[in-house]
């Protein structure tokens, strides 16, 4: 009976390669593009929708697909364009794949070193980072890096709430929170070394730290932009809709965009917390988003407010649309206009 045994695996593995030679559709060892996806981490469903689509962008070397963003974006690239030539574009089922390949276009990015490995101390942070500041009771207080210098980060004056008369920032331990570009929130704590809000130039000395928390991590990229748009304030978050709007709006400007919320920049004061319904075009298309203003920067001297507005999960078409942008898989990004 031994033997039986033996042979049962031996068997299965054949079958699994006969089968993978017949739906591969041609010579390539589709077997080892299988290990290959197995090694990277990809479900054995990923990975026949990786061959599918190597099959049908009739790739040269399929394996690239499981490390190659030049070559994801190519597939991609192509696939749209021939679900365009099929008129299937606006089709449920071609969308559920796209997005499907979107998926892992994503995944493969988020691989990249930049954001698995992140900050470990403050003297990696650049120039211009935003950042907002709290005091023990008081904050947030909006500031930015100036310089980063060996011994110090010098910030701009913060902005925010009213402090007391005669307040001084030098000794005051802080708490300091921020976005990194393409990565992730972070959270430090320091002590402010000097003040010299009275100076010229107004600005604080913060002390480097080597003990900073990577908090919430980008669940997708999010790219610069700057074109017209429209905002509608909506009565409820469950209002929300993909319908295009004919009524008109407030007029603001797209400061950034990804499938999870947008930057605006709107005239005027307004607060967090206002459900909105955001409509503007992206390489030829009308977008509609919905969602949630979770913060707000408010420039006095401009009476000009940014607000951040997180999204309300957009249809897969409407994510599909904002992915293709994003991801520039047709050079539609214009840096000049940004």
């Amino acid at each position: 009976m031994w033997w039986i045994i033996l042979l049962v695996p031996a068997a299965i593995g054949v079958a699994i390669f006969i089968y993978l030679r017949i739906v591969g559709h041609g010579s390539f060892p589709w077997f080892q593009f299988y290990t290959k996806g197995k090694e990277s981490g990809f479900s054995f469903r990923e990975v026949g929708l990786l061959r599918k689509i190597a099959i049908e962008t009739q790739i040269e070397n399929p394996t690239a697909l499981f490390w190659s963003i030049k070559q994801l974006n190519r597939s991609i690239k192509e696939m749209i364009i021939k679900l365009r030539s099929r008129d299937l574009i606006d089709d449920e089922e071609s969308n559920q794949l796209l997005s499907k390949l979107y998926d892992l276009r994503r995944r493969v990015e988020f691989d990249l070193p930049r954001y698995r490995l992140g900050l470990k101390s403050s003297r990696d942070i650049a120039p211009r980072q935003r950042m907002r500041a709290m005091l023990p009771g008081a904050g947030p207080f909006a500031t930015m890096v100036i310089e980063n210098r060996a011994k110090h980060l010098a910030l701009s004056r913060p902005q925010g709430p009213g402090l007391p008369e005669g307040f001084t920032w030098k000794g005051q331990q802080i708490a300091l929170h921020f976005w990194r570009a393409e990565d992730a929130g972070y959270f430090m704590r320091t002590k402010v070394i000097n003040d010299f809000i009275g100076q010229n130039y107004p600005i604080i000395h913060v002390a480097h730290t080597d003990d900073i928390e990577r908090t919430q991590q980008r669940r997708s990229i999010r790219v610069k932009t700057n074109v017209p748009a429209t905002v509608y304030p909506l009565k409820s978050i469950q209002d929300t809709n993909e319908l295009e709007e004919s009524a008109k709006g407030l007029r603001c400007r797209l400061l950034d965009i990804s499938e999870d919320g947008a930057c605006l920049a709107v005239g005027g004061r307004t607060k967090a917390g206002m459900p909105v319904k955001i409509q503007f075009e992206l390489s030829g298309r009308m977008i509609v988003m919905c969602g949630l203003v979770k913060g707000v920067n408010h420039d006095q001297k401009k009476n000009v407010s940014l607000l951040h507005v997180q999204a309300v999960p957009p249809s897969t078409r409407t994510r599909n649309a904002i992915s293709t942008f994003v991801y520039n898989i047709f050079g539609d990004q214009n840096p000049d206009k940004v």
